[in-house]
């Protein structure tokens, strides 16, 4: 009865490993998780090995070292799904704790069987030195994945804008101001490209007869306390709220821009001649997610308009913007959290007004998107975001050739 418990063990083991194994091995997309699905498949091996040797030791004894190989086998069983059970008590899931926490206490007991029957253990402390460093290896590779990896946030990209000269029409009624934009990655970590956009803000600026009072700066710094653009305070220029010309993204959603790589466009803005606006500002911003925390699968999709069915959390209704939704499954980095983990969903949203763009980004389970997205969920997916601006122009001597 003992051997086909031991057995069933080692075999459900070698089975669970294998499948975690082989998955890491084949589409984590780290190193250390490649080399923990490495690892996991050459358990899982073992564990197939000792299967065979507890039959052998227990039947045939036709091979001197059975009980060793079985006992090796079932150590690597229990050391292994110790490790795993630690690892996924951190996860949401209720069945995997359950199910590694029987099996490492049935290969705990499968080292205790084993160990009582007459096992030759030719040296003793190597077996033991050997256990002890190839487990303090597999303790380190997970603490490197779980503790230090995550803790890495400095890679980020840059956003660079570079105004060209404006063109005036044929008509000489409007004109042309050619923007060029440029994304560039100098880490050695590729980025998806969660959301993008740029946007063009005119600006009406007076001078003042003379030099504005104090309590006129404080009035300034009250108003722009609550705009997204700059905080302008001037003795003579008397600024106001800017006003948007044109938004659009700068490229498609949920692209992504490799290691020391740079992704270049151009857009432009067109304006009538007559415009009443001084000056023209251009800011730009991408939401970004590093391509070794995350993936992304399908890719992002059009969910919907906050105008219409997308769903919009009140914490992007409150800017008083209207905004498009888009939406895409994220896998974790290595199968065990993937699998351990509820599922989480990326929200991408475009947000835009009469005084304003901007992109956001929230990763969350499904139906909790109404919260903002919290601290940990940033940096375990490697969230950065890029900003620019501004890039001011001014227009008068546009305007003069009316």
């Amino acid at each position: 009865m003992a051997v086909v418990v031991i057995l069933l063990v080692f075999l459900l083991t070698a089975l669970v490993l294998g499948w975690f194994g082989i998955e890491d091995l084949e589409e984590a997309l780290t190193f250390p998780g490649r080399v923990t699905g490495a690892v996991l498949v050459v358990v899982s091996l073992t564990t197939l090995l000792g299967a065979a040797a507890v039959v052998d030791h227990w039947f045939w004894s036709s091979f001197a070292y059975s009980g060793l190989v079985a006992l090796i086998g079932a150590s690597a069983a229990f050391l292994t799904s110790a490790v795993l059970l630690v690892e996924t008590c951190k996860g949401e899931s209720l069945f995997w704790p359950a199910a590694l926490g029987m099996l490492t206490a049935g290969s705990a007991w499968a080292v205790f069987v084993v160990c009582r029957t007459s096992v030759v253990i030719p040296a003793p402390k190597r077996l033991a030195a050997a256990l002890i460093i190839s487990s303090a290896i597999a303790g380190a590779n997970f603490g490197y994945q779980s503790l230090y990896e995550p803790s890495r946030r400095t890679a980020k990209p840059l956003i660079k804008l570079t105004m060209g000269t404006p063109v005036l029409s044929q008509d000489r009624k409007a004109f042309a101001v050619p923007v060029d934009i440029s994304l560039e990655n100098h880490s050695d970590v590729g980025f998806y490209v969660l959301g993008t956009e740029i946007h063009a803000m005119g600006e009406r600026v007076t001078l003042s007869a003379r030099d504005r009072l104090r309590q006129q700066w404080r009035i300034d710094a009250e108003q722009w306390n609550n705009s997204q653009e700059k905080n302008p305070l001037s003795r003579r220029e008397v600024h106001q709220p800017g006003e948007l010309v044109a938004a659009q993204p700068m490229m498609p959603y949920g692209e992504w821009i490799e290691e020391n790589d740079s992704y270049t466009t151009r857009v432009v803005v067109q304006m009538p001649v007559n415009t009443p606006y001084d000056r023209v500002a251009f800011y730009a911003s991408a939401h970004f997610a590093r391509k070794d925390r995350l993936g992304l699968a399908p890719e992002l999709r059009f969910e919907g308009y906050s105008w219409g069915a997308g769903h919009v959390p009140p914490w992007v209704k409150s800017q008083n913007l209207d905004a498009v939704v888009y939406r895409g499954r994220v896998h974790e980095n290595n199968a065990i959290d993937d699998h351990t983990r509820d599922p989480r969903y990326v929200n991408v949203y475009w947000s835009f007004g009469a005084h304003g763009s901007s992109v956001a980004a929230v990763i969350a389970r499904k139906g909790e998107e109404d919260k903002e997205a919290p601290s940990d969920s940033a940096t375990r997916y490697g969230l950065v975001d890029a900003e620019t601006g501004p890039i001011e122009r001014t227009l008068w001597d546009i305007k003069k050739t009316q």
